[in-house]
């Protein structure tokens, strides 16, 4: 049989969701464009986040792989252990686990909600103990042998770089992680830990976890060079706002001055593309200022599923790019404001080289 004869091809999507993307340059895994944000699983944490419990996670889940996602997002402590647990319970009672790519994370005080947090200091942190003990309790908790993308949470100050990157390389030689993430680290941190493993022959960060949305972009300031740089995938969450965008700005109590000019602006831009929803324009912004990203998203009704997933087939012209751009530009603190940010993000060479260099197409 030819060869050509033998391909077939592969059915269309059930949505864009489905529709998977080579995480990075070092990590060859399929992910889903957009990322479940398994922060929201369980019940412990309404202070912080929306709260479902085990029937309404598990309909979220379901809905979720329903569109084609197969990308979760969760860590190690979220509602008090609830979310790790309970989405192991979901994989298992759909026999789905090696067609998810389950992200988790190290790093927080997992075990204080029950041993009390006077005895969780080797709970914590990102020495060796905590890595192994936090480790196999995830993979305890989410019923698996493995984890696709394991995050240190955040630096801690106290654990060197060699003790980590050591750390973790040691279970990914063991198998029980496939590729690594940093999440809310400074730039300089993650790159002197892929410096150091490239030099070993080690595993490296392969994706960024950060906070980035329209109006907080602090991560294009070094964040998204550093990433560029290694070649890195970025996953923002609070890509929605984190509840301070609206929809409806017909009552606006409780809304600051900046919360309010960026629902205006993307709900302008929105009805001008026949859509009465934000969130479609708040991620197609994020997914044209880097070419590999990953928002992190949540949902609760089906509807609100399907605007995140029009995000996918969006597509903003550099004038609504420039208005969106405008609601809160980026900081520029010393030394930015002599050298300016990395135009390979908005391309535009500021501070004191912008007269310099003349134009220059910047790709």
């Amino acid at each position: 049989m030819p060869f050509k004869d033998m391909q077939s091809r592969p059915p269309a999507p059930p949505t864009e969701l489905g529709r998977l993307r080579v995480l990075s340059s070092t990590a060859g895994v399929r992910m889903s464009p957009l990322i479940f944000g398994g922060i929201s699983v369980g019940t412990t944490w309404g202070e912080y986040t929306a709260v479902h419990d085990k029937d309404a996670s598990f309909e979220l889940l379901d809905g979720w792989a329903k569109a084609g996602g197969v990308s979760i997002d969760t860590a190690n402590g979220y509602s008090d252990e609830q979310s790790e647990t309970w989405i192991g319970d979901w994989m298992e009672a759909r026999g789905n686990r090696d067609q998810m790519v389950i992200c988790t994370k190290f790093t927080s005080d997992y075990r204080s909600h029950a041993i009390g947090k006077n005895e969780y200091a080797n709970f914590a942190g990102n020495a060796r103990k905590s890595l192994h003990i936090s480790l196999h309790a995830s993979l305890k908790k989410l019923k698996t042998d493995y984890i696709d993308i394991l995050y240190i949470h955040w630096w801690d100050w106290t654990t060197s770089i060699s003790e980590l990157m050591d750390g973790l390389d040691s279970f990914v030689k063991q198998g029980k992680v496939l590729y690594l993430g940093a999440s809310n680290l400074p730039a300089w941190v993650v790159s002197a830990c892929n410096e150091y493993a490239m030099a070993r022959s080690q595993a490296r960060f392969s994706v960024y976890q950060g906070h980035w949305n329209v109006m907080n972009r602090d991560l294009e300031i070094d964040v998204l060079p550093m990433c560029r740089m290694y070649g890195m995938a970025v996953v923002p969450f609070g890509a929605l706002g984190s509840g301070r965008l609206r929809n409806d700005l017909s009552e606006k109590n409780g809304l600051d001055e900046l919360s309010i000019k960026a629902s205006e602006t993307l709900l302008r831009i929105a009805n001008a593309k026949g859509l009465d929803s934000f969130a479609p324009i708040a991620l197609a912004w994020l997914f044209q200022k880097y070419p590999r990203v990953f928002p992190i998203t949540g949902y609760a009704t089906e509807e609100q599923l399907h605007d995140n997933i029009r995000a996918l087939s969006t597509t903003l012209s550099r004038e609504d790019m420039t208005a969106i751009d405008a609601i809160s530009p980026p900081r520029q603190p010393s030394p930015y404001d002599t050298c300016g940010l990395d135009p390979h993000v908005d391309g535009v060479l500021g501070g004191n080289n912008a007269l310099q260099l003349g134009t220059i197409q910047w790709i």
